[in-house]
């Protein structure tokens, strides 16, 4: 097998194992999948509106007020006023929520893949950090 056949196979199974972790993490928290996601999106940009999400999902405006609707009852963000234009609305992630319920959920995975990370040197370390760069441009 090629190398890049075995890198490709492994991304897809990488890929999988991840989304079937999000759900099993989604319904232990008592979140759709979706949700889920909402809250890594809100955790990697910060507050973002309900359209930027729309645009960062591809999900309709209808879709992405149902996921809030859910993440604000649970109580896991908050909607704001947009401060340069209050007729916006911002969602804000509500960070000891998330902190409490579902980053622990994630622990293994975070000390799994630290792990792994520190058996390569430097330069490998380098090129996986680019390597990952390049699939998200």
């Amino acid at each position: 097998m090629d190398v890049r056949d075995e890198i490709m196979g492994s991304l897809v199974r990488f890929i999988a194992s991840v989304v079937l972790h999000n759900h099993a993490v989604s319904q232990q928290v008592g979140l759709g999948p979706t949700d889920s996601q909402f809250m890594t999106l809100l955790d990697v940009h910060g507050p973002l509106s309900p359209g930027r999400l729309a645009e960062l999902t591809g999900l309709t405006s209808g879709t992405v007020t149902g996921v809030v609707d859910r993440l604000e009852k649970a109580g896991f963000v908050r909607r704001d006023r947009d401060p340069g234009d209050r007729r916006k609305v911002i969602v804000t992630p509500d960070r000891r929520a998330a902190e409490q319920r579902l980053h622990p959920q994630y622990a293994a995975y975070d000390r799994a893949t630290r792990d792994l990370l520190d058996r390569r040197s430097p330069q490998e370390q380098r090129v996986i950090a680019d390597f990952l760069a390049d699939l998200l441009r």
